[in-house]
């Protein structure tokens, strides 16, 4: 259970650019456009047994969402949207229904983690899915450069152990970026503008939140 307290936000992933900082030093990083996000529930200990606020983004027409989906979204008095996200935090209390959530919710110089839907690569081979070197380009390796070697012996395990590396489908797939720095904030737009790479596709959903690593500054 959430012991502290978590800001967060949905938005959408624009791609990434540069900037200096204050020590005059360009930085990469990655512009997340947040349209504003609406409370549409608000959970506490006495009636779902823990705390929590769930926010959702990007409007949808009526005739879009099913009937729960509908009733849900009339319940909080707000339009049926997209987008839903669950935060624990323990000040779920001070939230409430149809409050409105924007990029100002974070500080510049704050530390996120963001998650996101990595690119899918499709169907992917061992060097490029999982790093592995190959087999040597000459010296009698017969067709062999890309594959992954020996899976198991044949007689000694005599299977395939669970968890082997092999090739298969790479990417499309949930991942969190910790311990990221928010270097900028342009409220009038509802930008972050976040150090470094993110998850996912320019267009994609992202998550920005607290982050629940951050490292502490020493003195």
């Amino acid at each position: 259970m959430s012991d502290r307290q978590v800001r967060g936000v949905l938005g959408t992933k624009l791609g990434m650019t540069q900037l200096w900082n204050a020590d005059n030093r360009v930085v990469p990083v990655t512009v997340v456009k947040v349209e504003p996000n609406v409370v549409t529930q608000v959970r506490t200990t006495t009636t779902d047994g823990y705390e929590a606020v769930q926010l959702a983004t990007t409007a949808i027409a009526q005739r879009k969402a099913n009937k729960p989906a509908a009733g849900h979204f009339a319940k909080a008095n707000v339009a049926p949207r997209r987008h839903l996200v669950e935060l624990r935090t323990t000040d779920a209390g001070s939230y409430e229904l149809g409050q409105e959530v924007t990029a100002e919710v974070f500080e510049t110089g704050a530390t996120v983690d963001v998650v996101g839907t990595t690119k899918g690569k499709g169907f992917a081979g061992v060097m490029k899915r999982h790093g592995f070197s190959g087999v040597g380009a000459s010296h009698g390796a017969h067709r062999n450069h890309r594959k992954p070697g020996s899976i198991g012996g044949c007689a000694t395990p005599g299977r395939v152990f669970k968890g082997m590396r092999m090739a298969g489908r790479m990417g499309a797939a949930r991942q969190t970026t910790q311990n990221l720095t928010v270097q900028a904030i342009d409220a009038e737009k509802g930008l972050l503008l976040i150090t470094g790479a993110i998850p996912g596709p320019r267009g994609g959903l992202v998550l920005v939140k607290s982050a629940s690593k951050a490292r502490v500054k020493e003195a």
